[in-house]
């Protein structure tokens, strides 16, 4: 049995990370990406995203099945305290217990920062759909997250149209002076 390794992804993991992302754009509408991005931009996003937040793979061996990471949940300094989160595991190590392992990593690196509240936007089927399923709500109801609001039809992808929900969690207290928001690589404590 490979060791199932979280650790923070690096500009060299982006081949890999835009591999898993590949089939999510191309075979679902869990991601209303139509063309999906090369490593060149996958690298650019993990550079830009690890500037403030955490951006994790989770490994098994030497293999990457899946990433997670967070991102400005809006850009002004209201929102500081709030982040936006995805997941994305290979297609063939979902179910497994991977996606809640990298999903708690990911939450406890948000609250060692400082961040209060998450967000997940996510596609909803209308039905029965071969490009989507309700897998990705249920899951983050497993993890803590609720319903937050509804936005109807606001995706068109595979000549259809889908809603959207975002979903929360609340992960810390809020207090009247909070302490500033600690960018994630000025972390002290680098260990996940």
């Amino acid at each position: 049995m490979q060791t199932t390794v979280i650790r923070r992804a690096t500009p060299d993991d982006a081949a890999a990370i835009a591999a898993i992302y590949a089939y999510y754009v191309k075979n679902t509408a869990v991601t209303f990406e139509n063309e999906p991005p090369g490593a060149e931009e996958i690298r650019e996003r993990i550079e830009a995203y690890s500037r403030r937040y955490p951006y994790l793979c989770i490994t098994q061996g030497d293999t990457i099945i899946g990433f997670a990471f967070a991102h400005h949940f809006r850009e002004r300094p209201a929102y500081d305290y709030a982040a936006e989160v995805s997941i994305y595991l290979h297609h063939d190590h979902r179910r497994g217990g991977a996606g809640t392992l990298i999903y708690s990593a990911l939450e406890n690196e948000l609250k060692k920062m400082g961040v209060k509240s998450l967000y997940a936007c996510i596609a909803v089927p209308g039905g029965d759909d071969p490009h989507l399923t309700n897998a990705s709500p249920l899951f983050h109801e497993k993890c803590g997250y609720h319903l937050c609001g509804t936005f109807r039809s606001c995706g068109r992808k595979f000549n259809k149209w889908y809603d959207m929900i975002w979903m929360g969690k609340i992960i810390g207290d809020f207090s009247d002076d909070p302490q500033p928001l600690i960018p994630y690589p000025d972390l002290r404590e680098r260990s996940l």
